[in-house]
Order: structure tokens, then C-alpha cells, then sequence
């Protein structure tokens, strides 16, 4: 992956729910290899920012860049560029891990480097590739929704809770997994209580608590 060139600006983001300013004048950028951490209290914008990255949202206020473009003009061109996993896994039940991903990859734009078999193992899958996973654990849940990140060609992540029902070594695996996507000059922006342990990449925190 190739990060020469892009980057992630927000210029004068605002967001009110019910009337409430959860956060206003918010800027930041971030480039290549880098990963912004979002921090606050419940109910500090956090979630409602992530959505607004994805353009899920509109701000109320403020522009979100990609590569100096707006987001909301690019449009499809700027969904192709992120992979965003939710706090709610996003997969389906009725279909096994490899069923899951083989849909994933057909969305998305396919990382070659990665076989679904091998992305799934990443994650300590091997043995339940044809299981439905409404049969799975929560934790292996979890993991299932975050080895679609390894199978699709995306240089920003956009993550919320990724940590959630992950046991140690899932944990320790997804650091893997965030260093590796760092060090190839991607980007990550996330949430979670979990401290984020990364070796190499520059971490740059915002805490939503303090910008309303």
C-alpha cells in the first residue's frame, strides 16, 4: 500500500444532538502511518464523529477532506478508500466466517496478498472457517468483522470499540494486525477503552470532553 500523497484533514467540525453542542471547532490531520485515538466520556461525540469521517453523517459545521477533496463530493471514491467496523459486528449469522468475507471482498476492493483462509487464521480462525457464526462466540464474532479488514485494499480504518469481547490474544493479534497496516502507510482513527499499544506508530488522541 502506497501512502505517499493522502491524508485525512478536518477543518471546523461541529455536532449537535438535541440541542446539545457535543463538539465544535474540532481540527485535525492525519497522514500516512498515523492513528488518531478518540477519547471521551460517553455521549461526547465520539461514535457521531466516526460517522461523520465515513460520511454517514454530515456535520453540522466544518468540512472533512481526503487528499484536499470534500468527502461528501467524492463520494463512492471515498467509500473505496476506508473500511469502517462498527461497535456492532456487521456480520451475518446465517453464513460461516468464509461466507462473511467472501461477501466482504465482493464489496470492496480485494488485497491480493491476503486469501480469505489466511486472513481468518490471522485472527486464530483456523477450524471454524465453515461455521455459521451465529454459533460462534462473541469474541470469535469479533474477530470474524475484523479479518474483513485484512481482505480488502482500504488505507484509511475507521474503527469503533474494536476491542470489544476480545480476549488477550485476539487483542494482541489486532495490534499485530493495526502495526502491519501502519508501517504500509495506513491510517487508522478509532475508539476504545482498551490502551492502544503500537510499537512504531505516531498515536495522536483527542478527547471529545474537553473540545465541547
Amino acid at each position: 500500500m502506497n501512502g505517499q500523497g493522502i491524508q485525512l484533514r478536518a477543518s471546523g467540525l461541529a455536532c449537535i444532538r438535541d440541542d446539545r453542542v457535543l463538539f465544535s471547532e474540532l481540527d485535525f490531520t492525519l497522514g500516512p502511518g498515523e492513528v488518531l485515538l478518540l477519547e471521551g466520556r460517553n455521549g461526547s461525540g465520539k461514535t457521531s464523529l466516526l460517522r461523520i469521517l465515513c460520511s454517514i453523517r454530515l456535520p453540522d459545521e466544518g468540512t472533512v477532506l481526503w487528499c484536499d477533496e470534500d468527502i461528501q463530493e467524492l463520494g463512492p471514491d471515498y467509500h473505496a478508500r476506508l473500511s469502517y467496523i462498527g461497535h456492532r459486528d456487521g456480520i451475518k449469522h446465517d453464513l460461516t466466517a468464509q461466507e462473511n468475507l467472501r461477501m466482504a471482498r465482493a464489496l470492496g476492493t480485494p488485497d491480493g496478498r491476503w486469501s480469505i483462509d489466511r486472513a481468518l487464521e490471522a485472527f486464530g480462525l483456523y477450524g471454524f472457517e465453515d461455521v455459521p457464526t451465529r454459533n460462534l462466540s462473541a469474541g470469535q464474532q469479533r474477530r470474524v468483522a475484523l479479518s474483513r479488514l485484512l481482505i480488502t485494499r482500504a488505507p484509511l480504518w475507521i474503527l469503533d470499540e474494536p476491542f470489544t469481547s476480545l480476549d488477550r490474544h485476539g487483542i494482541q493479534a489486532f495490534e499485530g494486525v493495526m502495526e502491519r497496516h501502519t508501517r504500509e502507510g495506513g491510517m487508522i482513527v478509532l475508539t476504545t477503552h482498551h490502551r492502544v499499544r503500537l510499537a512504531d506508530a505516531p498515536v495522536h488522541a483527542i478527547n471529545l470532553s474537553h473540545e465541547s
